[in-house]
């Protein structure tokens, strides 16, 4: 098969699209070919070495994908060749064929391209577990979501008005912020104009969020505290903005408030069986009948992945960057 291979080159890797040895699939497996995947920050982190994959999971670049099972391992029972399907992948979503636990799997809507769904798994499920296992997020709460136009940006603003929450965003640019005021958000707050927990307190006379989605990290941590609400909760999924900021510790223990690191990919694969079945039950018929909906910004030739990768470090995307395989 085919599969993109990072080759180390002075200070930006090269991503070719090369002939790789075929992925082997266990009993409790299918084996899926692949149509398309997605680039995620987690993919330019790897690529430049900076964020391995978990111990047994592939080398090879990707963390979702969507395409038709070629074949389905002994113990496989519920999936049959030719289903239509979509997961979230430790790793090795950019390449011809994937191995997939057949509990990860999930069915494509029969009017969804494979676009859709492979702009689904990494970043809603990411979205979906740090809003609400990880951030206890009720209806009529207000949640801040930094980097509001971004892939889990998108799905977060969605999820959250979809509980009947109060969306506040984050964002760089007009035409990222008016994205954001489309998909629901009820206040849109540029970053690079006015401080984000000034602009928070006057919309909440002063109280403050319930609730910070934050990928940014360090550089926003002191003014993360200061816009949460007595008893918020702020759960980190990145570190944008590097992994070192100061802490009032005096506002942490007065408001009383919870501050959560979380990352999907480390996971084991039992809690992310886990998420994939609460996220199916639960949002999963909201997408399917277009309620809510995977916001995709661009698509690219899996060939041409240097390219796509170059977009999204630049910041230019609104929704996911797609790739896809002839």
């Amino acid at each position: 098969m085919k599969a993109i291979v990072v080759h180390p080159h002075q200070n930006e890797p090269l991503l070719v699209w090369q002939e790789v040895p075929d992925v082997t699939y266990s009993q409790d497996e299918a084996l899926v070919a692949v149509q398309a995947t997605a680039v995620n920050r987690a993919d330019l982190m790897q690529a430049r070495g900076h964020y391995p994959p978990p111990s047994g999971a592939s080398e090879i670049l990707g963390l979702e994908m969507a395409g038709v099972i070629s074949a389905v391992g002994a113990a496989v029972t519920d999936w049959q060749v030719g289903d239509r399907v979509c997961a979230l992948l430790p790793g090795g979503g950019y390449a011809e064929q994937a191995a997939v636990p057949a509990e990860m799997l999930m069915r494509l809507p029969d009017d969804w391209t494979f676009a859709q769904g492979t702009a689904v798994p990494e970043v809603w499920f990411t979205a979906f577990v740090n809003l609400f296992l990880e951030g206890d997020l009720q209806s009529g709460e207000t949640v801040l979501i930094h980097a509001g136009a971004s892939g889990v940006g998108t799905a977060a603003i969605q999820l959250a008005k979809a509980i009947g929450a109060v969306v506040f965003i984050t964002a760089g640019s007009p035409e990222k912020l008016r994205r954001c005021r489309q998909l629901g958000a009820d206040l849109a707050i540029h970053y690079k104009e006015e401080l984000f927990e000034t602009a928070v307190h006057e919309a909440t006379d002063g109280k403050g969020v319930d609730l910070i989605l934050d990928p940014v990290g360090g550089s926003y941590l002191e003014a993360n505290v200061k816009a949460l609400n007595r008893l918020g909760r702020l759960v980190n999924i990145g570190l944008l903005g590097g992994g070192q900021g100061q802490l009032n510790m005096s506002l942490l223990l007065g408001k009383r408030l919870k501050i959560v690191g979380s990352t999907l990919r480390s996971r084991s694969l039992a809690e992310k069986i886990d998420i994939t079945r609460q996220f199916s039950q639960r949002f999963w018929p909201l997408l399917a009948s277009g309620e809510l909906q995977p916001i995709i910004d661009a698509s690219f030739p899996i060939a041409d992945a240097q390219q796509a990768h170059a977009y999204v470090a630049a910041n230019k995307n609104i929704g996911k960057v797609i790739l896809t395989l002839d």
